[in-house]
């Protein structure tokens, strides 16, 4: 069977944060799916060296898990001065976000080199768990030396984009959809996916 004969009806965003999902829902809204939450009993565990291979795991598993279609992501920070830090374990670099942030500034201290990235690998797998589709998406900024903006989650404070002048936390969520590495992600992925969904 191949991609243009499946039709999909429901699904699952494989992710527990819920800052994310809500952002998947508004970057798929008008797709025709019904979007479905990760059950929260489902865990699974992130083994992958590399964004996507984590990005597969997780949709692979919950899409077992659930006998649904499934999205997962693996998304990061990656620092060129800390040699791509904290890069696939951007989500467990401290307990909760201020934690991750101070970590991030306190290993830059005064360092003049900010460059930064964010990375988004996004998987879909069908029911069987087998990857039908994929794509990454990244966007380049820079870290501040302190963080500006109550937008957003997770590093946004920080992550500053000199074109706009803005951080990730000052944009407002359109701005922010249109040029975030989750958004150049699912830019790929949204032709593919409108191929895919029951009108």
């Amino acid at each position: 069977m191949t991609l243009k004969e499946v039709k999909i009806k429901n699904l699952v965003i494989a992710s527990g944060n819920r800052g994310k999902v809500e952002e998947f829902k508004d970057y798929l809204n008008g797709l025709g799916f019904s979007l479905l939450p990760k059950p929260d009993e489902i865990e699974v565990e992130e083994t992958g060296a590399t964004f996507i291979e984590n990005a597969y795991l997780k949709a692979s598993q919950v899409a077992i898990a659930t006998q649904e279609w499934a999205l997962a992501d693996d998304s990061g920070l990656e620092v060129a001065a800390l040699n791509g830090a904290p890069g696939v374990f951007s989500a467990r670099y401290g307990k909760n976000d201020r934690e991750r942030i101070a970590r991030i500034l306190a290993e830059l201290g005064d360092r003049t080199q900010r460059e930064a990235q964010f990375v988004c690998a996004i998987a879909i797998a069908s029911p069987d768990g087998k990857i039908a589709i994929d794509a990454v998406g990244i966007c380049k900024g820079e870290i501040l030396y302190a963080p500006a903006g109550d937008r957003g989650f997770g590093y946004d404070p920080i992550f500053y984009v000199a074109q706009y002048n803005l951080t990730f936390a000052q944009m407002s969520p359109q701005l922010k959809a249109e040029i975030s590495h989750r958004g150049k992600a699912l830019e790929i992925l949204r032709p593919k996916l409108k191929d895919l969904a029951i009108s």
